[in-house]
C-alpha cells in the first residue's frame, strides 16, 4: 500500500535528533513555558520574519486568540463580520463563530481554490472587520488586490497558516502577509509535532502580548488575570520536537515540490483536472488535489492498486448540521469542488516507484 502520508517514515528521518531533544526535556523536569519554547517562538519568528510567535495548544485555539485579541484591542465586536472562504475546514469558521462574529462565506476561484479577490469587495459591508484568509492546500492565498481591499477599507488580514509552513509570496513568507496569523503543527502539516500544537505570528506588539495571556488563563502575571483566558499552551516536549524539523523544512518541500512536479509533468488523463501552478516558491503542496467528476470511482479504484487517497473535504462547512444557519446557502463552486476533489499521495518520503505508479494507475483510470 502506498500510504497517503507516511509518518513513520517522515519520523524515522530525523529519530536521533528528536529522540535527543525529546530526552533533554525529559531530564529538565520543566514540561512548559521552558526554554524549548522559548526557542522555538524565536526560530519561527525567524523563519516566518515576524517579530512575535507565540506558541499555543492546536491551531485552532491560534485562530480562536487572534480575533478574541482584536476583541480585547477593541477592533472587532460581537456580531461583526469576517469574510473568510467558502471551501475552507470548519477550523477557519470555528474560530470565527467561537468569538460571537459572523462568518461571511465567500466562493473561492475554481482554478486556483484559493478565496476569490474578485468577490471580496462585494461581500463588504459597513459591519466588515476583517478577512481571513486560508492558504488551503498549501497554496498561497494572498493576492495584491487582497492587500488594497484591506487597505481600502481599513480591515484587518488575518492568515490560516495551518497547511503553508514555507511558502511565498513575493519573497515574502505566509504568516508574515496579514497583520496576524494562526499556524497548526498538527502531526500531518508539513512542519509537524507529535501531537496537537500551534503558534500565533504577529508584528503588532500589543495583539502578542494579549493573545500569549489570553492562551494562559488570561494571565500577565502569576495569579493576576486580566482577561478571561484558558489554558492552551505549547508544551516542551512537542516545542523541542518543532524545532528539530523546523530545522529540516526547507528540505522536506524541495521533496514536496519534487513529487508535484512529476505528477504535473507526467498525469495525461483527461477525465482528471490537474492543480495549476503559477509560481512554484507560492505553493509547498501539503496536499496535491486533483478534481475528477467520478471521483469516488476515482478513489475506489486507487485503493483497489493499493493507493490511499483522502477527500479534502467531502462536506462543505455551509452544509453541516452544525451550521444549520448557513445550510440555505448555494455556494455552486464550492459545492463543486468538494464533490470532485481528491487528494493523491504527497510527502517528502515518497519515492520514486512510488509515484511512478500513482502516475501510471491515474493515466490507466476510465
Amino acid at each position: 500500500m502506498i500510504k497517503f502520508l507516511d509518518l513513520q517514515k517522515i519520523t524515522a528521518k530525523y529519530a536521533n535528533e528528536i529522540h535527543l531533544a525529546v530526552n533533554r526535556v525529559v531530564d529538565s523536569g520543566l514540561y512548559l513555558q521552558g526554554k524549548e519554547n522559548e526557542d522555538f517562538e524565536v526560530n519561527y519568528s525567524k523563519y516566518i520574519g515576524t517579530k512575535y510567535t507565540i506558541g499555543v495548544a492546536n491551531g485552532l485555539d491560534a485562530l480562536i486568540w487572534i480575533f478574541q485579541g482584536y476583541i480585547e484591542m477593541g477592533i472587532m465586536k460581537p456580531g461583526d463580520e469576517i469574510l473568510v472562504p467558502a471551501n475552507t475546514y470548519i477550523a477557519s469558521i470555528l474560530a470565527i463563530t467561537e468569538n460571537g462574529l459572523k462568518p461571511v462565506l465567500v466562493e473561492p476561484d475554481i482554478d486556483t481554490y484559493q478565496i476569490n479577490d474578485r468577490l471580496i469587495e462585494q461581500a463588504i459591508t459597513d459591519r466588515t472587520r476583517g478577512i481571513l484568509i486560508v492558504h488551503l492546500y498549501g497554496q498561497c492565498a494572498y493576492t495584491d488586490r487582497i492587500g488594497e481591499i484591506c487597505r481600502k477599507y481599513s480591515l484587518k488580514l488575518i492568515e490560516d497558516n495551518a497547511q503553508s509552513h514555507g511558502c511565498m509570496f513575493n519573497g515574502i513568507k505566509t504568516g508574515n502577509l496579514g497583520d496576524s496569523a494562526g499556524h497548526s503543527f498538527y502531526p500531518g502539516k508539513n512542519l509537524g509535532a507529535f501531537g496537537d500544537a500551534g503558534a500565533i505570528t504577529t508584528n503588532d506588539e500589543t495583539l502578542a502580548e494579549i493573545v500569549r495571556a489570553l492562551a494562559n488563563y488570561g494571565s500577565t502575571k502569576k495569579y493576576v488575570f486580566k482577561y478571561m483566558g484558558r489554558n492552551s499552551r505549547l508544551d516542551e516536549i512537542q516545542a523541542a520536537i518543532l524545532n528539530v524539523k523546523l530545522k529540516h523544512l526547507d528540505e522536506d518541500l524541495f521533496l514536496r515540490k519534487k513529487v508535484a512536479k512529476y505528477y504535473i509533468d507526467h498525469i495525461k488523463n483527461d477525465r482528471i483536472v490537474m492543480p495549476i501552478v503559477s509560481n512554484w516558491n507560492a505553493n509547498v503542496f501539503h496536499l496535491f488535489p486533483v478534481r475528477c467528476k467520478k471521483r469516488d470511482d476515482l478513489q475506489k479504484y486507487l485503493s483497489e492498486n493499493g493507493i490511499q487517497t483522502i477527500i479534502h473535504y467531502p462536506i462543505p462547512p455551509h452544509k453541516q448540521e452544525c451550521y444549520k444557519g448557513l445550510n440555505h446557502l448555494y455556494l455552486p463552486i464550492t459545492e463543486k469542488i468538494h464533490n470532485e476533489e481528491l487528494s493523491l499521495p504527497m510527502s517528502p518520503v515518497l519515492d520514486s516507484d512510488e509515484v511512478k505508479l500513482v502516475v501510471e494507475k491515474i493515466n490507466n483510470f476510465i
